[in-house]
């Protein structure tokens, strides 16, 4: 969504660099960019207004003109901005003392608050909660047939006591809903609400109506991320009409330019609690605004990636390959399978490429990526025998063509794969002993480098001179990783090395690490 405001402010950005230092023009004109980006972007005019203020307030203090490298306290500056705009920090879910926890969704048809609340109820279920879906929406065709069949999917309880398609009390179903979620022991209620293709006055009635009968925890205002400029006069009335403690943006995954969520929660005041990016109900997750700040100056978004590779690889799994790596063990074709195959539940591959640093410059050739070819490597795989897997220098002729139309591929599709297969074991192996690098475990060139550096190493009978060598021999030692790794978890960071704001490397584990 944010690809064209986050390639325009790259463009300017990369323009600074040549500088030593900034003089007020340089300053005059980067703010210039930046205000035509983000009103490219569909950025409500205020919002654009005092951004633009504070980062040239900022960018002309002592920050900018005492710094060592103007051009990135200015990229610093901008981003402190950005995730100001967005809210500043992660706004939780306020969980009621007394279950159940009532959230109340509020919104125009169409902004898909029904596939909302069906992803937020498995997300809540994934955080130990037993969410109880309600159907409240008796206005719109098969709504209420609807919510139930994306409940199921989510594997959560509805309560949907009306047919709906016009028939029934909305009111008084939320209310009788509570009730039903205190014999069933649900700790959470989602209310499903009515929406109009535009705001009237009825709507605002009986969302007003639902609100007062239930006394919600939480409402949470559900607008379509795509429609721009509109989404900021809908959140408007949706706040002085019924009133909202939190925003949800819906198809972040869409091709619109990204102004609503840079212009919603400075206009309404309200934070952007959560953000769904795609159809499938898995695509949702608490909205992070220094995250959605980084991957807009492409700066990536490296601590979700840790979050799904965490949320995806088994533990025991990760544990197996982590052992058989660093003993020096083959490494087969049925654990290429096994960590492609769990790479793939990550997500789409574009998206994982996206999340990385400086991904933005190579958005051509990660558009090019085709999903299929991990399907293809599978089938090619799968149609082998285990001792092929086992073993692939035995896959000769003979056996590449029955394994091309076991799977449906070429000939040469399976050679690339057996090659491309001995190249990454080839690395696991160098991994395994080490890399080749003195001083890490298992390095071939470790103690047999040293002993040699030792046996040929002369003093001179010049005490200076031998101080001098004593000097450079110290200043040549290996370095200690371990005592490195130490530092990190100390938060002790080598020079140019920066870690993610509210990233802490001491809590921080690798997949099956416990």
């Amino acid at each position: 969504m944010f690809e064209t405001l986050s390639d325009r402010l790259t463009s300017v950005f990369s323009s600074l660099r040549s500088k030593g230092r900034l003089s007020d023009a340089d300053i005059d004109a980067t703010c210039r960019e930046i205000r035509i980006a983000l009103l490219e972007a569909d950025v409500a005019l205020p919002v654009v207004k005092t951004f633009v203020a504070h980062v040239k307030e900022r960018a002309r203090g002592a920050e900018v003109s005492q710094a060592l490298n103007p051009a990135q306290q200015v990229v610093k500056i901008v981003n402190d901005e950005l995730i100001g705009i967005l809210g500043g920090e992660t706004r939780r879910l306020r969980l009621a003392k007394t279950p159940p926890t009532v959230i109340m969704l509020a919104g125009l048809q169409g902004a898909g608050k029904t596939t909302l609340a069906g992803k937020l109820a498995r997300w809540l279920r994934e955080q130990n909660h037993t969410p109880l879906l309600v159907a409240a929406d008796l206005q719109r065709p098969n709504a209420v047939q609807q919510l139930s069949v994306v409940a199921e999917r989510a594997g959560v309880a509805v309560y949907a006591p009306e047919p709906g398609n016009g028939v029934g009390d909305p009111v008084a179903v939320a209310r009788q809903s509570l009730d039903q979620a205190r014999r069933q022991q649900h700790d959470i209620v989602i209310i499903d609400t009515a929406g109009r293709l535009g705001i009237d006055q009825e709507m605002m009635k009986q969302a007003a109506d639902i609100r007062d009968a239930v006394s919600p925890d939480e409402v949470l205002f559900v607008v379509d991320a795509m429609i721009g400029q509109d989404a900021v006069s809908t959140a408007q009335a949706f706040m002085e009409g019924v009133g909202f403690d939190g925003v949800v943006l819906t198809k972040l995954d869409g091709d619109a330019r990204g102004g609503a969520a840079l212009s919603i929660r400075e206009i309404t005041g309200r934070p952007i609690m959560f953000a769904s990016t795609g159809e499938k109900l898995e695509d949702f997750d608490a909205f992070h605004p220094d995250r959605m700040a980084s991957r807009i100056l492409d700066m990536g978004d490296i601590l979700t990636l840790i979050e799904q590779a965490q949320k995806t690889f088994d533990e025991q799994q990760a544990a197996k390959m982590a052992g058989k790596l660093t003993s020096g063990e083959d490494f087969t074709l049925d654990d290429f399978l096994e960590q492609m195959m769990m790479v793939r539940k990550m997500g789409p591959i574009k998206n994982l490429l996206g999340m990385m640093p400086g991904m933005g410059q190579m958005r051509d050739q990660i558009n090019q990526i085709d999903e299929r070819d991990l399907d293809r490597l599978a089938a090619i795989i799968r149609s082998m025998t285990p001792a092929e897997r086992e073993d692939p220098k035995i896959i000769k002729g003979s056996r590449r063509e029955r394994i091309a139309k076991g799977s449906g591929v070429t000939v040469a599709e399976v050679n690339n794969l057996v090659v491309r297969f001995f190249e990454t074991q080839k690395v696991m192996k160098r991994m395994a002993g080490g890399l080749g690098i003195p001083g890490m475990p298992g390095g071939r060139k470790g103690k047999a480098a040293q002993k040699k550096a030792a046996k040929g190493r002369r003093v001179s009978g010049d005490p200076r001179k031998a101080a001098l060598g004593k000097g450079a021999g110290a200043g040549n030692k290996t370095p200690d990783l371990g005592g490195a790794l130490g530092n990190l978890g100390a938060g002790q960071l080598p020079p140019g090395i920066e870690l993610p704001p509210g990233f802490d490397p001491s809590k921080f584990k690798f997949p099956g690490q416990k």
